[in-house]
């Protein structure tokens, strides 16, 4: 999973990635600090890994990851070439959903690179670039496909999507292929769109705002902003998260009380982007690993399996499945088998979210 963090300049976006990954981005009050793109891999936090390697006691733990680059600060003419240009707009196009951070806190000290505190604003500017950019994208594709089209009738396929997409694009609206038809999709799937990608706003709040964003104006604004899309928005204080990610595990869970929170704002954000893609984990335990494995929702047990080695997926015999709850309250695996609560579970089975596997293959 790869998440592309964006904004305009000076919202936040490196104190965001700093106190997710701890990699140290470079962080300064002025625009476009920011130059080439920052990647850090980040551990998705998982209390059931914990409680599994209490009851395992493995040599090793292993945790799902997710993959977040800091793109610099887009700014309005960024599609054509203003500020740094559209050089970042294409570092977007490699990730898999977008961290769009939106300034929701009033400093005086901070400058705003419009001047002041406007979510609706500063969310239009962002979109319309990646939109401007995207227009590009289907004029020269379409282009390509009307000449191919003359001796190629499928590419009529191809222009009827693009053609699609492009009224979306001059209407205003974000790139959505689900307006497409199978066929369309299908000669478009290498169609990367910028404002095609999902995305997750974050609420860059004050410490003093942190406490009751259920009731701030500036917040509000941007969940309505957010409706319309049906986006999740992620209240959270970015330096507050910074001071938390310097802070040891018995600190941090102190501070966290201090404020009245259950878990960090990084905690929520990345198990949001794991929601928003659809993603789930299963798992394997056993003396020498205890493991969280990352897949789509819906995939079947042999290609789960390939995701710790194909010979698996190739050789696959049958899977051996508990849910993670009827393992922890059993205490053990062997007690859980006494319960005839371990399944097998053949080439059909649709993994889900939690499940504890053994996978029985022959090559």
């Amino acid at each position: 999973m790869k998440i592309g963090i964006v904004g305009l300049p000076n919202v936040g976006k490196s104190t965001l990635f700093n106190s997710i990954t701890k990699a140290g981005a470079e962080c300064a009050n002025y625009p476009f600090c920011t130059i080439e793109p920052n990647i850090g891999m980040v551990t998705v936090p998982d209390e059931r890994i914990d409680n599994l390697a209490k009851l395992y006691k493995p040599q090793k733990v292993t945790y799902a990851v997710t993959e977040f680059v800091d793109i610099a600060g887009l700014v309005k003419g960024a599609s054509k070439g203003e500020g740094l240009g559209n050089k970042f707009l294409s570092h977007i196009r490699e990730v898999d959903a977008i961290v769009h951070v939106v300034r929701c806190f009033e400093n005086s000290n901070v400058v705003h690179v419009d001047g002041s505190i406007d979510a609706k604003r500063d969310i239009e500017t962002i979109n319309l670039e990646l939109m401007f950019a995207d227009m590009e994208t289907v004029e020269k594709r379409m282009e390509k496909a009307i000449k191919m089209a003359k001796g190629d009738k499928k590419y009529q396929i191809e222009i009827n999507g693009l053609n699609k997409i492009k009224e979306q694009l001059e209407n205003g609206k974000k790139a959505n292929f689900d307006i497409l038809s199978e066929d369309e999709k299908e000669t478009l799937k290498d169609l990367y769109l910028l404002s095609s990608k999902k995305v997750i706003y974050v609420a860059n709040v004050s410490e003093e705002q942190l406490s009751n964003t259920d009731n701030d104006a500036n917040v509000n604004n941007l969940r309505e902003i957010a409706k319309q899309e049906n986006a999740e928005v992620i209240p959270l204080c970015v330096k507050f998260e910074e001071e938390l990610a310097g802070l040891d595990e018995e600190d941090e869970k102190e501070m966290l009380k201090e404020f009245g929170l259950s878990e960090s704002g990084l905690d929520k954000l990345i198990k949001a982007c794991y929601r928003l893609l659809g993603l789930i984990s299963f798992l394997t335990a056993g003396e020498p690993e205890v493991r969280a494995w990352t897949i789509k929702e819906g995939t079947k047990a042999p290609k789960a399996a390939g995701k710790i080695h194909s010979d698996i997926e190739r050789g696959f015999i049958k899977a051996e499945v508990i849910s993670y709850n009827d393992l922890i309250n059993c205490g053990s695996l062997v007690t859980a088998k006494e319960k005839g609560l371990v399944r097998s579970e053949g080439k059909e089975y649709i993994m889900k979210d939690g499940d504890v596997v053994l996978f029985r293959f022959n090559v």
